[in-house]
């Protein structure tokens, strides 16, 4: 057989894996790995009080950390979408299990919030969780067509499982520990149980299919962005992006801080926080599914528009039971909206495009959730309370909601009529 041969029907063979049993299998191993390198987004909201006490700042000082790692986990997915795109999902995932581990570890042992925040942004969020995200949501919608909505919600539930274990697993070994001991063992925990699940990712993705020929022997062209340029979509779906999680970031950064100056205790905050990452995660699979049968934009919408619902039950209620309702509620309604950027990408630009754009994209929510936790801080700073800053969020929230209802008025949306012709593809390509 020559290598030719070898290639195509290696092809033809991981054409017939979409949808199929080892592609079920490595999203099993994808969600394991987004839980567990997930923690790099959540274990600073609850070790904020601890650190922002140890090196004596003030609360916006202390969330620089936080921006850091935003602004890594950022710009860490587009270079490691990119990287994936040309080598596959394994090496990055190795990478970053093996950068979690060093990070934690010169994070507990740091001396000051220079340190800390340089082993935050670069190690845990650049080199280490980034790679176990986007990438990785890249990754799994290259697997699966029928279910890709699905799909990418629970890979993406990864995250948010990660807020929900962690968050309160994190606040114990603070408090029993210390916040130095708890990094450097989150790190170490994170090598032992990353690595061998990395290995399951090995297996190189499908290859987009080749094109189809139409009768006149020209190729069928791939679906993508028609109506409006592809560069102004980016950007429309860059500054929604942005402004959704500028909003996203108040209750999800500050909360445990929140609860803590209202007298309730940063414990009673991880709890909240917790609560609001588990319902976070019933939002994402429940959006995953509406995405396969309405669209990534309108699903994107609804839950734009529950969002900004939940920051306005914020502002007068700030009772013990209130709080606790209302942060599930908000894990409820925003899980789905990052995520949905992800199927926009998938519906509206060509498949092998897909990790470099989901990246960009997933950064400018990531530089939103930074932006939104620095500045929440500073206005806490400016005012004495969060009430501003809940405000702040809500007029950003208004951005998205503007954006999104005028994408969909100008494009309409693909949703399973898109899916059923890509599958067609496929399907035609295989046969």
């Amino acid at each position: 057989m020559t290598s030719g041969q070898a290639d195509s029907e290696r092809a033809d063979t991981a054409q017939k894996d979409i949808d199929g049993g080892f592609a079920w299998v490595r999203l099993a191993a994808g969600l394991a790995l987004g839980t567990i390198g997930g923690v790099g987004m959540w274990s600073f909201s609850v070790a904020l009080p601890a650190v922002q006490a140890e090196f004596g700042v003030s609360r916006g000082s202390a969330s620089v950390p936080y921006a850091a790692i935003m602004l890594g986990f950022g710009i860490g997915g587009i270079v490691m979408g990119r990287l994936s795109d040309r080598i596959g999902i394994f090496p990055p995932v190795v990478v970053g299990a093996v950068m979690l581990g060093i990070g934690y570890s010169l994070a507990g042992l740091s001396q000051s919030l220079l340190q800390f925040t340089l082993a935050q942004g670069l190690l845990i969020g650049l080199l280490g969780s980034a790679t176990v995200f986007g990438p990785l949501m890249a990754d799994i919608s290259r697997w699966f067509v029928k279910r890709r909505g699905l799909a990418i919600g629970i890979c993406a539930s990864g995250n948010y499982l990660a807020g929900t274990i962690w968050s309160p697993v994190v606040q114990h070994f603070i408090e029993t520990s210390g916040w130095r001991a708890t990094h450097i063992g989150i790190g170490l925990f994170c090598v032992v149980a990353m690595l061998p699940l990395s290995l399951v990712m090995r297996r190189a993705a499908p290859p987009p299919p080749a094109p189809l020929l139409a009768a006149d022997g020209s190729a069928v062209p791939e679906i993508g962005v028609k109506i409006i340029s592809p560069s102004l979509m980016m950007a429309l779906l860059s500054v929604a992006g942005f402004a959704c999680c500028m909003a996203m970031a108040m209750p999800q950064v500050h909360l445990v801080a929140y609860c803590g100056d209202l007298g309730y205790g940063p414990a009673r905050g991880a709890q909240m926080l917790s609560l609001m990452m588990a319902m976070g995660v019933v939002s994402r699979l429940l959006s995953g599914w509406i995405c396969d049968r309405i669209g990534g934009l309108a699903t994107l919408l609804g839950g734009s528009v529950l969002q900004l619902l939940a920051l306005f039950l914020y502002l007068p209620f700030d009772g013990l039971a209130s709080l606790y309702v209302i942060s599930a509620m908000f894990g409820l309604f925003q899980g789905g909206i990052v995520p949905s950027y992800t199927i926009i990408v998938r519906e509206y630009f060509p498949a092998r495009e897909a990790g470099y754009r989901i990246g960009f994209v997933l950064f400018a929510t990531l530089v939103g959730m930074a932006a939104g936790g620095w500045s929440s801080g500073k206005i806490f700073d400016w005012t004495g309370s969060y009430q501003a800053a809940f405000a702040h969020g809500i007029a950003w929230n208004f951005v998205n909601v503007a954006i999104v209802g005028w994408l969909i008025w100008r494009l309409g949306r693909p949703g399973r009529e898109q899916a059923r012709a890509e599958l067609g593809h496929h399907r035609a390509v295989a046969a």
